[in-house]
């Protein structure tokens, strides 16, 4: 890859650095890059024109990936280019004007509040991981924090007096998020006398709030596993992840009369229209009741 590799070292550098993206985006993105990379095979990058990337659209629309992936791939290239461009080593951007596939909107799935009590219930809190991880699911869903926003909490985030957790969003973008007394209660439990029985360990301003039994901080991937575990113990059919309690948050506020610019500024939504899906899911589910409970709408 000599050169390329160069450049999507770089690249990577710009994406952490520069753009504030998360790991999790930079991977992807990366792995766009490089998979484009080896497409153009021996050509060189900065002397790509328009024609060659539309034939790699064509390329990629011959795999049947989905409407979100192509999308995410052809911003992938986008920013590649448009860093080349910045790093002024092309003096203009192939694949600028390149139109991204307009996505299906999809309606997030949620839970019913039955459904996330049943859920938390079923969490074994006899043993301190257990209970660990039942104030971790209780977080997610009385907060709308983001999987990735939870377990990078450390101590210096919390405010309990206040009630508030300030967490660090896409972009690194702050915001504080609230919390109702009752988990705030089971939060200083966990932190007074649950954590020492799951590993003893310094709780300075920069220590992770969460943690294993070896003292480091409990990763996404374990959060995913103990919310399978639990959903596996109670059989538990729906399909759910650690983010299905950040759309049934949003849900549930906007369906008790929240405006829809408070749930923006608690979601930490750059843009409202990533907020209003929610609006849509409010409307199916009165539409849902009304259609189960109105003896005409039955006809």
């Amino acid at each position: 890859m000599d050169n390329k590799q160069q450049f999507l070292e770089d690249f990577k550098i710009y994406l952490k650095s520069e753009k504030n993206f998360s790991s999790h985006t930079i991977r992807a993105y990366c792995a766009d890059v490089y998979t484009f990379l080896l497409w153009i095979d021996t050509l060189n990058p900065l002397e790509i024109e328009p024609e060659k990337f539309s034939e790699y659209l064509y390329f990629i629309n011959q795999i049947n990936y989905t409407k979100t992936t192509i999308a995410r791939k052809i911003a992938s290239i986008r920013a590649f280019y448009r860093f080349l461009y910045q790093e002024e080593l092309i003096e203009f951007n192939p694949v600028d004007n390149i139109p991204i596939p307009k996505q299906n909107k999809t309606l997030p799935n949620f839970l019913s509040e039955d459904e996330v009590e049943n859920i938390l219930r079923g969490i074994k809190i006899e043993t301190p991981a257990g209970y660990r991880n039942r104030i971790i699911l209780e977080l997610l869903w009385v907060s709308g924090m983001r999987i990735s926003e939870l377990s990078s909490l450390n101590y210096e985030n919390l405010n309990l007096e206040q009630n508030e957790i300030r967490v660090f969003g896409k972009g690194a973008k702050e915001r504080i998020v609230l919390i109702p007394d009752k988990t705030k209660q089971g939060l200083i439990n966990y932190i007074e006398n649950v954590s020492d029985l799951i590993c003893k360990t310094s709780k300075n301003q920069t220590s992770p709030l969460f943690i294993n039994y070896r003292g480091f901080r409990l990763q996404n991937q374990s959060i995913r596993k103990a919310l399978k575990n639990c959903l596996e113990s109670i059989h538990f059919t729906k399909h759910v992840t650690p983010h299905v309690f950040r759309h049934s948050f949003a849900t549930k506020l906007l369906e008790h009369g929240a405006d829809l610019r408070i749930v923006q500024e608690l979601l930490g939504h750059s843009s409202i229209k990533n907020t209003q899906i929610y609006t849509h899911v409010s409307i199916q589910r009165l539409k849902d009741v009304y259609e189960a409970a109105h003896p005409l709408a039955k006809k």
